[in-house]
């Protein structure tokens, strides 16, 4: 049960960040080059996406026994927890500029604007290429989300509709306000989605290790699925230790002297 909470929890959330960013590149086309060529880039890049899922999922959940699919999706979920715990830390420690959806649209805007005109079977082919290629991008880690929430809890299907119900959420949202979703407080699901991944693909990993031993078995951990809620507390203040720290390590100069400095005579 608790897997699956937590399946539909990061899936939807992780959904929704990625839905946003996605949103604002295709407004951006929509609104700058032609509605028909933007919507036709989404349809090929979701298209494209649905057929990745179903093909990946069947591998993964067919090919390989239970513990090495634990380990295999849990060392991949902790990779993604941590690149977006990594970009969580260094934004709330002031180190990187939090992300502006706002200004993400301006500069799509820009360049959209700024583009030469060319059609191809009857499309506008920056606005489609564009969208396509931002759309697709934004859902790739969606996909490797509800691939491996999925396998991992047997339930694909469900991590994929949690997926669709958050896209079409976002979109709705969005063409109802008629401008990107800037109030989304998207750092912040950011940071919650990075210690949802980071908490479950230590457990999935780490019960994973158990396909080196002599049975093969998964490891179980000492409380079973209660052993999550708290590894996701422990990456928390880890996290915020490095918050903290990280401002202090960043402005420490570089104790290496000038001549010592490989290549300097």
């Amino acid at each position: 049960m608790g897997a699956t909470y937590g399946l539909v929890a990061a899936v939807f959330l992780a959904s929704v960040v990625e839905a946003v960013e996605a949103l604002t590149i295709v407004m951006a086309m929509g609104m700058t080059r032609g509605w028909k060529s933007a919507w036709a880039g989404t349809a090929a890049a979701v298209a494209a996406l649905a057929a990745f899922t179903a093909a990946a999922g069947y591998a993964l959940a067919t090919w390989l026994p239970k513990a090495a699919l634990q380990l295999t999706v849990g060392t991949l979920l902790l990779v993604f927890g941590l690149q977006w715990l990594r970009k969580a830390i260094r934004r709330g420690a002031g180190l990187t500029a939090r992300h502006d959806e706002a200004a993400a649209f301006a500069e799509q805007t820009s360049a959209a604007r700024g583009a030469g005109r060319a059609t191809r079977l009857g499309l506008d082919w920056f606005a489609f290429t564009v969208s396509l290629k931002g759309v697709f991008l934004e859902g790739v880690e969606i996909v490797f989300i509800v691939i491996t929430f999925g396998t991992s809890a047997h339930n694909v299907p469900v991590a994929a509709g949690t997926a669709v119900v958050a896209a079409v959420c976002v979109a709705v949202a969005g063409f109802l306000a008629h401008r990107p979703l800037s109030r989304i407080p998207e750092n912040t699901l950011k940071y919650g989605v990075g210690l949802l991944l980071a908490g479950f693909g230590t457990y999935w990993a780490v019960a994973g290790l158990g396909a080196f031993t002599p049975d093969g078995a998964s490891i179980v951990w000492f409380g079973h699925d209660w052993a999550i809620p708290v590894l996701i507390a422990a990456w928390f203040a880890v996290s915020r230790l490095l918050i903290r720290v990280a401002p202090a390590v960043a402005r420490r100069p570089d104790p290496t002297p000038p001549n010592e400095i490989e290549g300097t005579p």
